[in-house]
């Protein structure tokens, strides 16, 4: 029985470690205006704890296909489209500072969390269990607007994509910064899948961190005029309209059960 409960004691203190290594370091190298930015060596060991992080590090349990209940976004037809959109994306706040947000996704299959933005924001997303696609861009730069007097939008501004891919656990940590690695992004789960995610500085509307959803159209769509693409290389754009907050965005609040930070 002592044997038994000094050896839950010693897991304990190995999730522990990797939260509060976490913490640790995120509090020693971000401020809360995000100036002056950590330095590539610094970020590069956040990326390296976050490498070794496993589900229950966090408190996590994979789940598996059979327990998924997800909204059936592949292959679904309107007939079983409410019911397959039952089960919500859960996030689960870890900590939230002026410096820093940590916090979780827990995936269904096929949810899908829409594109969007992260303005003056460098942030780290691990894949813990499953398998997500990911879609991101990069604004072109200058900025490239067109007009419309189209109904749904007033304007559409050129963007560059940066990712499209699958990310499958076990994997590296991705990394998106102001300017590039793909500011805006999208993401659809394949399979059940949890994501950690750091954020930095962390959104806040009134220091003008506001989150913004975007629909992308094919570069095809609107005409540029003499615009900065060349033939042959449309498919690596796409032109990005604001939209509203998504009202199918289906998003539950969860309890973080990990081990706790010590602050």
């Amino acid at each position: 029985m002592v044997f038994a409960s000094f050896r839950r004691f010693l897991s304990m203190r190995h999730q522990s470690s990797k939260v509060q290594a976490l913490y640790d370091h995120c509090i020693n190298i971000f401020s809360p205006s995000g100036t002056p930015p950590p330095s590539s060596q610094a970020l590069q060991k956040l990326s390296s704890i976050l490498d070794t992080v496993q589900p229950a590090d966090v408190g996590l349990i994979e789940e598996t296909a059979d327990d998924d209940r997800g909204h059936g976004f592949f292959g679904v037809n309107q007939l079983n489209r409410v019911a397959r959109w039952a089960q919500p994306i859960t996030y689960m706040d870890i900590h939230e500072c002026d410096c820093f947000t940590m916090c979780m996704f827990c995936f269904p299959t096929s949810s899908v969390i829409p594109l969007h933005d992260h303005p003056e924001m460098t942030v780290f997303s691990k894949v813990l269990y499953g398998s997500l696609h990911v879609k991101a861009y990069d604004w072109v730069e200058p900025p490239c607007i067109v007009e419309s007097k189209g109904p749904k939008y007033a304007q559409v501004r050129l963007a560059k994509l940066a990712v499209d891919k699958v990310l499958n656990a076990p994997c590296e940590t991705s990394v998106l910064y102001p300017k590039h690695g793909g500011n805006l992004h999208c993401f659809t789960a394949v399979t059940p899948c949890a994501v950690l995610d750091i954020l930095s500085p962390p959104y806040k509307e009134y220091e003008g961190r506001k989150c913004t959803y975007y629909h992308d159209y094919p570069y095809s769509t609107f005409s540029a005029g003499d615009g900065p693409i060349c033939d042959g290389e449309e498919e690596g754009y796409a032109w990005l309209a604001e939209i509203e907050t998504p009202s199918d965005l289906y998003m539950r609040q969860g309890v973080y059960a990990g081990p706790p930070i010590r602050l």
